[in-house]
């Protein structure tokens, strides 16, 4: 996608938050300080979310009452992928959009998802690279300017 700075970081999740639905999963990777907090956040006030929006990396999981409803989850701190059963993602991959910050940690548990590579951490730009599974075709890139 190029290089992006922090609010069009943000801007380009709202977009996505317009196409976003239950049963998706979000894979943020990236260095720490690369934008996935920031992306979650700007789907989350795509969706229409005005509160606070914290990063989960002491939670683990802050879930958010939105259309759809979205579970933003931090695996910074998992010390194996078996410790993330404890959070009750199995129960919710199908009902909830999930933004997973740290997906690596969950190993072959990561169901299908849009993968979004985040580079450039502490730069004010970032670099973007997608892959896009078969689900998200003709979703990613989300389209400009769509409202929900």
């Amino acid at each position: 996608m190029g290089l992006l700075d922090p609010a069009a970081l943000e801007a380009l999740a709202a977009r996505l938050a317009a196409v976003l639905r239950p049963g998706d999963v979000v894979a943020l990777f990236g260095d720490l300080g690369a934008g996935k907090t920031t992306f979650a956040r700007g789907v989350l006030r795509g969706l229409g979310w005005s509160g606070e929006v914290p990063s989960p990396s002491f939670t683990l999981v802050q879930t958010y009452d939105t259309v759809p409803p979205v579970w933003h989850v931090d695996l910074y701190r998992l010390g194996s992928a078996d410790e993330a059963e404890a959070l009750g993602l199995d129960d919710v991959w199908d009902t909830a959009a999930v933004l997973v910050e740290w997906p690596e940690r969950l190993g072959s548990r990561l169901p299908e998802a849009l993968h979004l590579r985040l580079d450039g951490a502490g730069d004010a730009t970032r670099t973007l690279t997608a892959t896009v599974p078969k689900s998200w075709e003709g979703r990613w890139p989300p389209p400009p300017n769509r409202q929900r």
